[in-house]
């Protein structure tokens, strides 16, 4: 018998600024056709001054920010030092390389853009399924949806941008994915990191209940 492996989809986003990074994600998560959650985070702080947007298998994706959670939290302890973004990015990288190349029915699909803010700079990092590793210095995006925001990246962005504008960029690019990819929506994550601090700077629901 046949069986068919259902994909999940999402779109997400980060954008390198002149004063910061800017990450964002849409708050769907999908089981094939079927909607299975309105409501979830897919930008995650990871470290006081890093976060990583998700995509891929649920399960798989926050067994591996659990780990590198703690194992970040674990070398901060142990050596009293802030973590960087490099270190962070090279510890998820093998989590993920090793996760995927596990015999499993299922495979341990998982893809994390890593944002983040350490000594020597802002930093963006694209770390693909298959644990490989490119530092970004302009945007990229991941997921389904990812196609559809590529094009509003490629017309809007400029090295100039500072982290408001990037934010307004940033949902642009999740808007037009939510409108064309049946894969992305139900609202819209914006976290910003800059030299003051990672918070989030913007989150909205969206409903499609019709009143009658």
């Amino acid at each position: 018998m046949d069986r068919e492996i259902l994909k999940s989809g999402t779109t997400t986003v980060a954008i390198v600024c002149k004063d910061g990074v800017v990450l964002s994600a849409d708050k769907r998560a999908t089981s094939g056709y079927l909607v299975a959650h309105k409501k979830f985070d897919k930008v995650v702080p990871i470290a006081d001054t890093i976060a990583v947007t998700t995509a891929g298998v649920v399960s798989d994706v926050q067994l591996l920010v659990k780990l590198i959670k703690a194992e970040l939290k674990l070398k901060t302890i142990r050596t009293g030092k802030a973590i960087y973004v490099k270190e962070a990015v090279n510890l998820l990288s093998v989590f993920v390389y090793n996760n995927i190349r596990k015999l499993t029915l299922i495979p341990g699909i998982s893809h994390f853009i890593v944002g983040g803010k350490d000594a020597s700079g802002f930093y963006v990092y694209d770390l693909s399924a298959d644990g490989s590793i490119a530092e970004i210095d302009d945007y990229v995006s991941s997921g389904s949806g990812s196609v559809i925001a590529y094009g509003v990246l490629e017309a809007l962005y400029n090295k100039n941008l500072n982290v408001d504008e990037g934010i307004k960029l940033a949902v642009k690019s999740i808007n037009s994915a939510v409108q064309r990819d049946i894969a992305t929506g139900n609202g819209i994550d914006v976290v910003t990191i800059t030299k003051d601090c990672m918070k989030k700077v913007f989150s909205k629901e969206i409903s499609y209940k019709v009143e009658i």
